[in-house]
């Protein structure tokens, strides 16, 4: 096994990160209950928090008994307007530019539709050159900003530099979109797949439950998912781990999916294929209250036409469910998860919900006590997500970049 020594930048680093780090997820605290907390002494941790007050990171706040005969400790805290980081999401035909506080508090975001299969030059210096605009318009200054983080759509190099296969939202493969937009920004940069980003960014503003294990399944477009354990999120050999929207559940004859392959979970189960399906069958004989929504038909038209008893709507509803349920009893049993968290503008359909909680309660025994969930902070994270993987690199950092 190799070893390495660490150097006093490394331990300074290390530090002030762990500091960073806990203030954030457990709020203001006095210096003596950091030090308990880092395992440091009342010196150390002395020297420390007063680097970070003096770099504009922290502040001291009100004082609060310590328990000792009258004697009063002073909290100290996160500045969250101290700094910000900005974000790009690329989804396929969207994308989002944003810029968030350390605490995540969207300074401003937008959202602009995109062609399919983007062009990534012409994609980055369209969106680079509104990020620098909306910056200027937003009044925060370069010096401000702590880097730029980019989510995607896809499967990223293990260095986080190279877009592999962006599954159709990028006409390249292999493409450095990294390197482009910290060429076209002139910002540090940090990239990540998209779905990864949205489980990082509810870990981040859920403090209280980003222990443990969990699972975070996203349906929009299409169904991806991320995975983290003991508080981490595993990335896998090929930074592919959780690409459950990509288990084949059709043995032959299935539909063509993005990634190349046929019979994908994703095929079947993700919104674009329930309207897919819904729009293939509609016909007034087979679908009759889903034909009087031909002209303008929606997922919210689809689990509306089923709740009310169209028997082909509930058939592809119900199709639909099985196998995301299949899929998802499956990573309960492998996994053994504390939570499963569901994100996407499906999951605020009542009717679809409860179809997939009854189906998730099917096959699973009283000791798998797993929590499935609506997120908390359903619909909301896309302006959030991309911003504050650059606020973690920079808590990761301890704030030095030098």
């Amino acid at each position: 096994m190799p070893y390495r020594g660490d150097n006093l930048m490394s331990v300074k680093r290390s530090n002030r990160s762990a500091a960073l780090s806990i203030l954030h997820e457990k709020g203001a605290m006095s210096r003596k209950r950091l030090a308990e907390n880092m395992n440091l002494t009342p010196a150390a941790i002395t020297k420390i928090v007063g680097e970070l007050i003096a770099d504009g990171l922290l502040s001291e706040g009100e004082t609060v008994s310590s328990g000792n005969a009258g004697r009063r400790e002073i909290l100290v805290d996160l500045k969250p307007d101290a700094a910000c980081g900005l974000g790009v999401l690329i989804n396929i035909r969207c994308a989002v530019i944003s810029c968030v506080r350390l605490d995540g508090q969207v300074l401003f975001a937008e959202s602009f539709r995109i062609e399919e299969r983007a062009d990534a030059e012409a994609l980055t210096e369209m969106l680079s050159k509104a990020l620098l605009e909306r910056m200027e318009a937003a009044n925060i200054d370069r010096d401000r900003v702590i880097g730029l983080g980019i989510a995607v759509r896809g499967i990223c190099s293990p260095d986080g530099r190279t877009v592999v296969n962006s599954f159709g939202a990028l006409r390249q493969e292999n493409d450095p979109l990294r390197d482009r937009f910290e060429a076209a920004t002139g910002f540090r940069t940090v990239m990540s797949n998209n779905v990864r980003a949205l489980f990082a960014a509810q870990m981040f503003l859920d403090r209280e439950e980003r222990g443990g294990s969990q699972f975070f399944l996203r349906c929009e477009y299409g169904i991806g998912a991320s995975l983290s354990i003991n508080g981490e999120i595993w990335r896998g050999v090929t930074e592919q781990c959780a690409e459950i929207g990509h288990i084949p559940v059709v043995r032959r004859g299935g539909r063509l999916c993005s990634c190349g392959k046929s019979g994908c979970l994703e095929t079947i189960a993700s919104p674009a294929a329930i309207l897919r399906d819904a729009k293939e069958l509609l016909s007034p004989e087979k679908t009759p209250l889903l034909w009087q929504q031909r002209d303008s038909l929606s997922l919210t038209d689809v689990f509306e036409a089923a709740r009310r008893g169209d028997a082909g709507a509930a058939e592809i509803t119900d199709r639909a469910v099985s196998a995301l349920a299949q899929a998802l009893k499956a990573v309960i049993y492998l996994v053994d998860p504390g939570r499963i968290i569901l994100y996407g503008r499906m999951f605020e359909e009542d009717y679809y919900l409860s179809r997939l909680f009854a189906e998730m309660r099917e096959g699973v025994d009283s000791g798998h006590q797993v929590k499935v969930e609506k997120s908390r902070y359903n619909e909301a994270l896309e302006e959030r997500a991309a911003g504050l993987l650059a606020v973690e690199e920079y808590f990761k950092m301890g704030g030095i970049y030098e």
